[in-house]
């Protein structure tokens, strides 16, 4: 059948992502390839000192980005979206949304890029004796109950962006085990939230004397391939305003965004990984067995599937980097010059790889916002040289893409040296990747592996999540790491770069730079309020 066909029979998968800047929807067909898709730009606001979005901006946008799909089906098929065959929700992990009984949230949305959690995650890290970090949903609703916060005794329910869309959309208070491994810790033997931590927290919390016990209020725990409800008249009514889809289509387990770049990188086996690097950056490596120990900088979290992953989590990548990057932009249109931006980002990426691979002395501190993995409750982005560094336009570009995998390097550093993880395949995806062959250079030379990066590594996690709604309904019995081996990937593992033996210790010597002048950054922090 022809994608017009699929479209008009009702089998037709829609995947949805909210990203941090941009919530995007990608339509495939029945072969799980792309045939259409939308998109809606928005940004996070600083209010009241916390990161959020409203819940005005998540429908508005969510609305758009389905009006923008349907316009693209309309212009390339000449057709409408009357049903489709699932649907997939998919959102940036984590966060706090807490409801009271009439469904109203109860302060606004708390997103994972919000760092003033630190005393709930250190008190819960040493309960539970796991790394429990700042951004995790139990963190906050913790650091909530050591505040006092009078909405806490009013929790009806609490969840992610993408369980709380999809809770809107069927009804169902569920969440894919992926998401809820960063909402408490998840047992892989059970698939369920670890039993013991609940019974602890819960210990701990009684004295407060709140109506609700920690399972009353936190979502289904599921695993990919589950049924997770369909979509129900007023699902139809906030998804679609033209109000021409039909409801009852079968919804896929909501998932967080770092299960669903697993999934678009065919890494859900054990000893594979992606890296997705975008506004913020984070490395997922599948294991064979667990770590050690705990480590601070180290989140333990799971696949769809629920495997165990160790994820090292970067707040900040890429937004400093496009800043400067939109500043050139500037002055080429000062000169008059017309703007192709993806020849900008291109001329400044491959001519940062001419340059010094120890950026000449040079170093970045990309940090837009706080980076718990280097200690930092506040970010302020800084560019920093001494008088006899080589400051040219190729090291002063290369300082700024090593910037944005540099923390990213010394988690991993420890998961790769230290616990001696081993790995097959690593896959890049994200924006840092787009400009072909210069990300994949930078991170191959950051953590010393071949990296992988795919032709579909654009389409990113809203292809991931839809292909976790062909899953549902195309499993067949199979494992999810054989249905994408097998029915989507076939053996296509990508473009690989190896590191070379002089951008590795030009990286080395660059992040020791790094590590050396974080007092500067700290600094910083504590002089501008």
């Amino acid at each position: 059948m022809n994608a017009k066909s699929i479209i008009e029979s009702g089998k037709a998968i829609l995947g949805i992502e909210f990203g941090s800047t941009r919530i995007k929807a990608v339509l495939i067909d029945d072969e799980n390839k792309p045939i259409a898709q939308g998109s809606h730009t928005w940004e996070n606001q600083l209010v009241d000192g916390l990161w959020t979005y409203s819940i005005d901006a998540i429908w508005k946008g969510v609305q758009d980005c389905y009006s923008d799909l349907r316009a693209d089906v309309k212009k390339q098929y000449d057709t409408e979206i009357k049903s489709l065959a699932a649907i997939g929700i998919s959102a940036m992990m984590h966060g706090y949304m807490a409801f009271n009984d009439k469904e109203e949230i109860l302060v606004p949305f708390r997103t994972w890029r919000n760092t003033n959690t630190g005393k709930a995650a250190a008190e819960l890290s040493d309960l539970f004796t796991f790394n429990i970090p700042l951004r995790w949903s139990i963190s906050h609703i913790y650091q909530c109950i050591l505040e006092g916060q009078e909405h806490v005794k009013e929790i009806e329910y609490l969840t992610t962006l993408a369980g709380y869309i999809h809770w809107q959309l069927t009804g169902k208070k569920v969440l894919g085990i992926g998401d809820a491994s960063g909402m408490l810790p998840i047992d892989s033997t059970t698939k369920d939230y670890d039993a013991e931590m609940v019974k602890k927290f819960n210990k701990l919390i009684e004295p407060k004397g709140y109506k609700w016990t920690l399972l009353d209020i936190l979502p289904k725990v599921l695993c990919a391939g589950e049924e997770a409800g369909c979509l129900t008249e007023k699902g139809v009514k906030l998804l679609d305003v033209s109000g021409t889809l039909q409801a009852g289509i079968p919804l896929c387990p909501p998932e967080g965004d770092a299960g669903t770049g697993m999934v678009a990188t065919n890494a859900v086996k054990q000893r594979t990984g992606n890296v997705s690097a975008g506004t913020s950056s984070f490395s997922m490596l599948v294991l064979e067995k667990a770590l050690t120990k705990p480590y601070e900088v180290i989140d333990m979290v799971t696949t769809p599937d629920g495997s165990p992953v160790a994820m090292v989590h970067c707040n900040n990548c890429t937004s400093d980097l496009n800043a400067w990057v939109n500043l050139f932009k500037e002055y080429q249109e000062l000169l008059g010059v017309p703007v192709d931006m993806n020849e900008v980002f291109g001329k400044l990426y491959n001519n940062a790889l001419t340059g010094d691979a120890d950026c000449g002395g040079l170093i970045s501190y990309n940090y837009v916002s706080g980076e718990p993995v280097t200690g930092l409750a506040e970010g302020r982005p800084l560019f920093v040289r001494s008088a006899n560094d080589k400051f040219n336009l190729a090291n002063f570009m290369r300082a700024h893409l090593y910037a944005s995998v540099g923390v990213l390097k010394i988690g991993n550093d420890i998961l790769l040296k230290e616990e001696k993880v081993k790995v097959d395949r690593i896959t890049g995806h994200g924006g840092l990747f787009k400009t072909k062959g210069v990300g994949q250079r930078v991170l191959a030379a950051a953590i010393n592996s071949p990296i992988s990066v795919m032709e579909t590594a654009g389409e990113g996690g809203a292809w991931g999540i839809a292909l976790l709604a062909s899953y549902l309904i195309y499993k067949e019995g199979k494992t999810l790491p054989d249905f994408l081996e097998e029915k989507v990937f076939a053996g296509d593992n990508g473009v690989e770069i190896a590191p070379t033996a002089e951008d590795v210790d030009g990286f080395n010597k660059y992040i020791e730079n790094y590590k050396a002048g974080l007092a500067i950054e700290q600094a910083a922090v504590t002089a501008k309020k």
